[in-house]
């Protein structure tokens, strides 16, 4: 491991900035209609609950990284196994990010540029960032998150004073009743953006205080959660539920749609910073936790030496991974939530408790 330490606010803006990276930019649990807030409000409460489990494997192995306490738990064989996969799901996460901030800047910016380019020049800033250390990444993020909120006031102050709120949007409230939300809850906001945040129990062990490790991953997920439904709320009543639906970026299309007094408009590129923040402070802690968890995995010494071949590796999947951005949000919603999210961010962490708990009781029996 790095011999680094990151403070509990550290860790607390980090956390803000990943659940919110992509989430703000994509149409989120928009199956659930104008009770797409509420879905995600429910998906953030039951992720706690799964942060309670990631905490507890985190204090039954406090200086261990999850790649090596899955061996302990699992024995080494499986355990190492396992470990390969989340590595192999962190950076296929990084690509699936990757591909979704190339493909916004391209649709609203650089509608000429290759993908290739627009991909290449973001990884090459994050590698930069990443071989400095988790200190670097964490001081960065505390300089993004001033600029994030200032933006996210900044907007909504100007949509309410655009008169571009129509609260009728959001009505009625509930109008098939509550299973179709928690249908959403179970299949999608439980897990993106709240239970991939499960990356940072590759932070963890960086803590400088391992007692506010818990307060501060449940309180970092309320402040996203309440943050992700207002923008939902917000682009709801002023798109409407079908028009948020169809659009790509709804949070951009709102932005769009700001106009005070005839002269302030066209405010979207102003946005499209703070979305590439969000994404570039996401990929950053992934890319950090897949570099790390492969050189402990692997033993290898120099863990920054492993920066660019992960970086090749996930700059030509994020091109690769799908034919076209609708493609690329399919995959998104309905293979990767069955095959990969549930069983990494839900299944095997709740199991590898349940044995841990079992060993931990039998050792205090012995």
């Amino acid at each position: 491991m790095e011999k680094a330490k990151i403070s509990a606010s550290q860790l607390f803006i980090l956390m803000v900035l990943f659940e919110l990276g992509t989430s703000l930019l994509l149409p989120v649990a928009m199956e659930a209609k104008q009770d797409a807030w509420l879905a995600i409000l429910l998906g953030m409460l039951g992720s706690l609950v799964l942060f309670v489990i990631y905490h507890k494997l985190y204090s039954y192995y406090p200086d261990l990284l999850p790649t090596e306490y899955m061996q302990k738990i699992l024995g080494k064989a499986i355990g190492s196994v396992l470990a390969f996969l989340y590595i192999c799901y962190f950076i296929y996460d990084i690509a699936r990010v990757l591909r979704d901030i190339g493909e916004m800047l391209l649709t609203f910016a650089y509608s000429d540029t290759p993908l290739f380019i627009a991909n290449a020049l973001l990884i090459l800033v994050i590698i930069y960032t990443v071989r400095k250390g988790i200190e670097i990444v964490a001081r960065s993020g505390e300089i993004f998150f001033i600029f994030m909120y200032v933006l996210a006031v900044t907007g909504f102050l100007l949509i309410v004073c655009s008169g571009l709120i129509d609260f009728k949007n959001l009505q009625p409230v509930l109008e098939e009743g509550i299973l179709p939300v928690l249908k959403v809850v179970f299949i999608q906001t439980l897990y993106f953006p709240f239970g991939e945040a499960i990356v940072f129990t590759m932070l963890l062990p960086y803590l400088n205080n391992p007692k506010k490790a818990k307060a501060t991953m449940l309180c970092a997920t309320g402040l996203s959660g309440i943050n992700l439904a207002i923008t939902m709320l917000i682009n709801i009543s002023v798109l409407g539920v079908d028009l948020t639906a169809r659009s790509q970026f709804p949070l951009l299309s709102t932005v769009q749609s700001i106009q005070v007094a005839d002269f302030l408009e066209r405010l979207d590129v102003f946005f499209m910073l703070a979305l590439v923040i969000g994404g570039f402070s996401k990929i950053s802690v992934l890319f950090y936790a897949s570099m790390i968890g492969t050189a402990n995995l692997f033993k290898i010494k120099s863990p920054s030496s492993l920066s660019y071949p992960i970086g090749l590796i996930v700059l030509f999947m994020s091109l690769t991974i799908s034919s076209n951005f609708q493609e690329h949000l399919h995959e998104g919603i309905g293979v990767e939530m069955f095959f990969l999210q549930i069983p990494f961010l839900a299944v095997m962490p709740i199991l590898l408790f349940l044995v841990a708990f079992l060993k931990n009781r039998r050792k205090q029996k012995a």
